[in-house]
């Protein structure tokens, strides 16, 4: 911060101008049609993605995932069944074993029976063999909501989602204004 002296007054600290990043202002000026698709990836509400990019420019990432996070808060009831539908489990990688396998396939069936779509965790932040553990237990422990509570959790679950998803396509090559094409983070 440089601070402005004025005569006979306190000096003020003023912020530097924050440098706004390429994928962003690529982002921000992308023609909502291209952009759609890939926001669709990172949460697949038609509702959630046209309120996003309805909403551009954004000053800053922060901005773009405060907003992200508002119009997921806000999906309906119709919004987060839409969304559900778009999601699968994560691949196990190759190395686990068959058992582990055998025990995801099991509680997700568990899971969808009861709740009538695919079981949505984050796993930011988490490593492969952590992912598989996280998943399993988060499946074992959520079979035990009712439908409601089970709402609730999977909402926030794809609210996260679509924060680390959208973060994602941001920070890297696979920038939503650019990259429509590839593959959603984090599911």
């Amino acid at each position: 911060m440089t601070p402005t002296h004025l005569p006979g007054r306190v000096a003020i600290p003023t912020l530097p101008e924050q440098p706004r990043s390429a994928p962003l202002d690529r982002f921000n000026t992308a023609p909502a049609d291209d952009l759609r698709p890939t926001l669709l990836t990172c949460l697949r509400s038609h509702r959630w993605a046209t309120r996003i990019a309805a909403h551009r420019p954004y000053p800053d990432l922060d901005s773009l995932l405060a907003a992200s996070d508002e119009a997921a808060y806000d999906l309906t009831p119709g919004d987060l069944a839409e969304a559900l539908a778009g999601e699968t489990l994560p691949p196990l990688p190759d190395s686990a074993y068959s058992a582990a396998h055998m025990a995801m396939d099991a509680a997700h069936a568990a899971y969808e029976a009861k709740f009538g779509h695919a079981f949505v965790i984050c796993l930011e932040g988490l490593s492969t063999e952590e992912g598989l553990d996280h998943v399993l237990a988060g499946i074992r422990s959520r079979l035990t909501n009712d439908p409601e509570e089970e709402r609730v959790v999977a909402a926030e679950e794809l609210r996260r989602l679509a924060r680390e998803r959208l973060a994602s396509h941001l920070r890297g090559a696979g920038n939503c204004a650019t990259n429509p094409h590839a593959p959603a983070p984090g599911t």
